[in-house]
């Protein structure tokens, strides 16, 4: 599958909160050789995201229906342990459901039907206002380009531009092709989150901790 890796890293940001940090971040570091992470899979409806949420648990194709709320699952990819949130699509769960989910996300995986043109407005709008709320600062995303199987589909450089992702700075992105009903191209992006998410905790775990007063 094609991706194309575009976005801008400057780096993850620690806060420093004194000496309780210090004790439990190094004991986070110490009984994490099971990573965990927390996931938000949003899109607009019928973009395919919960095809790919079962792609990536069962990697199998199950029939679906409508999600009026979520699904979440646990998803173990390498040593890591991830917790994916699968969020509606439906207007009204756009508005006033979505922005209950994003405290504690630790990254992003946004669905776009590549096959449909009258509706990525619409999708770049939901996407550019969820990536203004504070709770999502800096949380990296990943693109997935759906329904590469249909005829003519966008391609990930007109995705990027629509979305505004060309602009976006401050944040880890990357846009990856992929058709959910043949599991083409899910594992190499959920590669690159997870990279993302390992070099993080790397640097998070070696970073130096703040003395014991």
């Amino acid at each position: 599958a094609q991706a194309v890796p575009w976005g801008v890293s400057h780096g993850p940001l620690l806060f420093q909160m004194g000496q309780v940090q210090g004790m439990f971040s190094g004991l986070w570091c110490r009984v994490a050789g099971f990573q965990e992470a927390r996931l938000l899979m949003v899109g607009l409806d019928g973009a395919g995201k919960t095809t790919i949420l079962y792609r990536l648990k069962l990697d199998q194709v199950v029939r679906t229906l409508p999600t009026m709320g979520f699904n979440v699952e646990t998803v173990e990819y390498r040593n890591l342990r991830l917790t994916v949130w699968d969020l509606g699509g439906q207007e009204k769960i756009r508005s006033n459901l979505w922005r209950h989910y994003y405290f504690g996300t630790q990254g992003i995986i946004f669905v776009v039907d590549s096959g449909d043109r009258n509706r990525i407005e619409d999708a770049a709008e939901e996407f550019q206002h969820m990536l203004r709320e504070e709770e999502l600062a800096g949380v990296p995303v990943l693109v997935y380009a759906n329904k590469q199987d249909l005829p003519q589909p966008m391609t990930v450089n007109e995705i990027a531009e629509r979305l505004g992702l060309l602009e976006t700075r401050h944040r880890q992105w990357h846009v990856q092709n992929c058709t959910a009903t043949t599991s083409e191209g899910l594992e190499n992006g959920i590669e690159w989150l997870a990279s993302v998410l390992e070099e993080k905790w790397s640097w998070f775990c070696q970073a130096p901790q703040p003395a014991p007063r």
